[in-house]
């Protein structure tokens, strides 16, 4: 079997959350097929990691994105098309996806992120489509938050998305979606065909407190949010966290908090003072997880299982969440919740004022994640989709 991998960033390293699942899905389907890899890079170093690929595909070809939002929202307006399709909308990916098709037998292609189903051909190769969370949805939350124009822009994002979603659904053999939360909302809203939820999985032998890693020097207590931080969900999270959440805690523990991840925005930045700390891009972040004494991920717009809560978790940390936050993951009860500012204050305040209950908590979070989130059963599924089944029982 060969197969025709499209992704809108290149899935390596796997060191945020769509890297993370493209590259375990990446991972997963290369010991089952001969696999071409085309994938756009964010910068010059993505270029860097072209040899890092080989063990998993069979040709890579990486394209620099470099087109602006300003241009892609110029292009959108022009054509009557979503920001998020012209953003990634380059004549040497059709290119190099036309060169793949002609040349080499291609049996499936597998879709990752909606922005890639552009180059899906009209020919009848078996089409596994994963747009992973319903996008078109999370702009209409936008819409809901935004001013004119912004405003404007966002609710025609979600409406012509929305349309792009649906028809993509219908010409595919399969959509996956990371959880059945989103899978039950595509269904609602139109989506077309088999749609089916593949979950995220996690590294549990990486992500473990005794793993070998570099150990950070912080202040306690300290309570720790990772994710890029240039995403606006995750600015927004930390920004609730930063101003609304950590005063009340404060009441009564001298805390600190520290904002771990790349790129972070202007915004973020502004964020940091005596209490706040922003650490910009770190080479490892298990160690500020481990030195963390509680892990929050209080977004108030999520889409599927949170990467970043599902490691804290595998690394036995105590986690607060909020609703949307924890709503994708099947924690079974092994981590704190909250629907608000003071919810969540009071789960973190329980935590750091005991310290033993907050060890229990990490414990049997870890049990959960390592019971339930290996990356091997969660992709398990995707034999029978690429037809790997029925192949096994001929033989």
């Amino acid at each position: 079997m060969e197969l025709l991998f499209l992704a809108h960033r290149v899935p390596y390293p796997p060191d945020r959350g769509d890297k993370i699942r493209s590259f375990h899905l990446l991972k997963h389907l290369s010991a089952r097929a001969k696999v071409h890899l085309v994938a756009f890079t964010d910068d010059d170093r993505d270029l860097a990691h072209r040899d890092a690929l080989t063990p998993w595909t069979a040709t890579r070809t990486l394209v620099p994105r470099r087109k602006g939002q300003a241009r892609a929202a110029i292009e959108a307006l022009a054509t009557g098309k979503p920001v998020s399709l012209t953003a990634f909308a380059d004549p040497a990916v059709s290119a190099a996806c036309a060169d793949i098709l002609s040349t080499h037998p291609i049996d499936t292609i597998f879709c990752f992120s909606g922005q890639m189903a552009q180059y899906l051909p009209a020919r009848a190769q078996r089409v596994i489509m994963d747009f992973v969370d319903v996008d078109s949805a999370k702009f209409a939350g936008y819409a809901d938050d935004a001013r004119v124009p912004m405003a404007w822009m966002m609710r025609r994002e979600a409406r012509l998305l929305g349309a792009f979603e649906r028809a993509i659904s219908a010409r595919a053999d399969v959509s996956l979606f990371v959880s059945e939360a989103e899978a039950a909302l595509f269904r609602g809203g139109g989506g077309k065909g088999r749609v089916i939820a593949i979950e995220n999985g996690i590294d549990t032998v990486r992500f473990d407190p005794e793993a070998a890693f570099e150990s950070v020097a912080a202040p306690r207590p300290l309570i720790a949010f990772t994710g890029q931080m240039d995403y606006r969900p995750n600015m927004e999270a930390v920004r609730w966290f930063a101003e609304d959440i950590l005063p009340l805690i404060r009441r009564t523990h001298d805390a600190t908090f520290a904002i771990v991840g790349r790129n972070p925005d202007p915004a973020v930045t502004a964020l940091v003072s005596p209490h706040v700390i922003v650490t910009g891009e770190v080479a490892d972040v298990r160690g500020w997880l481990a030195a963390a004494s509680a892990v929050v991920a209080p977004l108030r717009l999520a889409r599927g299982v949170q990467n970043k809560v599902l490691e804290a978790m595998a690394m036995a940390r105590p986690v607060v969440a909020s609703a949307a936050a924890a709503e994708g993951i099947d924690h079974d009860g092994t981590i704190r919740t909250g629907r608000d500012a003071d919810a969540i204050a009071d789960a973190v305040t329980s935590l750091l004022g005991n310290s033993a209950d907050a060890a229990a908590l990490g414990v049997a979070a870890r049990a959960r994640v390592i019971a339930r989130y290996g990356w091997s059963a969660r992709l398990a599924p995707l034999d029978a989709l690429l037809g790997l089944d029925a192949r096994r029982n001929a033989a």
